[in-house]
């Protein structure tokens, strides 16, 4: 069995783990610097073996699902240490400053810049889940640095995942996911924190929650560990992000304000345009 090691034993780092053990011929080792996620892991199955990083070079696998502001010194810590064959790949997701941080390593053709579109609200070993990944969208940012045998083996570990491989240019990666998933948790956590701050009665919340309010606050249950490193490293793209989402919120509120009856409509119609490529990707998965 080939040796896969995986850094980071959250949500992600777990789950891959679960995956590979079951769909590739993998002994899976883990390394966290919380000795807690290891004996959880161990527990539960996630992982075969803990191992610590000094033990690391002679994977043939090795995948870092470490929060976003460590990955660019983790992963040139763990290059200078890897033999020629091995795969290194990273889940991150905010591309740029790792693809800049290992760009003139000398083994920068033994890393691919991944970030697999998957996930839930909930973190640590215990959130790990088998199928997580299947027919979800995998990008691979530089894919033109990664040597062709390096880069053909994880795709087909990707494949084994049932993903989806899909080559983007980091710049615009976090660009993009700027927009589409971490404005998203944004919007997610204030809206709780209105809700909390403006009603105090905690049975009211829970009566009164309807269904739209609870998908649509799912994401403020996500883990402030994870994804206040993630606002920070994308941090120019999230306030662009931003800046517009806040002035449609008060344009919004003008309408409101005003009542301009037509207005709301005319807006909420064009809006509803997100349905059909929604709808699109659905028909394509």
């Amino acid at each position: 069995m080939e040796k896969l090691v995986v850094i980071g034993l959250g949500l992600i780092g777990g789950s891959l783990a679960l995956d590979l053990k079951k769909r590739g011929n993998f002994k899976v080792y883990g390394v966290d610097q919380n000795p807690d996620h290891i004996k959880k892991a161990l527990e539960l199955g996630v992982i075969d073996q803990e191992i610590s990083f000094s033990e690391i070079a002679d994977a043939a696998v090795i995948i870092i699902a470490v929060p976003v502001n460590i990955i660019p010194k983790l992963t040139a810590q763990v290059l200078d240490i890897i033999s020629e064959e091995t795969l290194v790949f990273d889940v991150g997701s905010v591309k740029n400053e790792i693809c800049k941080a290992v760009e003139n390593h000398k083994k920068r053709k033994n890393f691919v810049a991944a970030h697999p579109l998957a996930g839930t609200e909930f973190s640590g070993p215990e959130a790990a889940i088998l199928n997580l990944f299947d027919h979800k969208v995998n990008i691979i940012c530089e894919a033109d640095k990664t040597d062709w045998k390096i880069l053909d083996a994880a795709i087909s570990l990707f494949k084994q995942l049932n993903m989806r491989i899909k080559m983007m240019n980091p710049v615009e990666h976090d660009r993009h996911i700027a927009y589409v998933s971490h404005l998203s948790h944004i919007s997610s956590f204030m809206l709780g924190k209105t809700v909390l701050q403006i009603e105090k009665n905690e049975q009211a919340i829970f009566d009164m929650a309807s269904t739209g309010f609870a998908s649509t606050v799912r994401l403020a249950k996500s883990n402030a560990n994870t994804w206040a490193p993630i606002f920070l490293e994308n941090k120019e793209n999230i306030i662009r992000s931003l800046d517009e989402y806040i002035k449609n919120l008060n344009e919004f509120k003008s309408l409101i304000v005003n009542a301009d009856d037509n207005g709301l409509k005319v807006t909420m119609n064009e809006t509803n345009y997100i349905k059909s490529i929604l709808n699109g990707i659905k028909d394509n998965d």
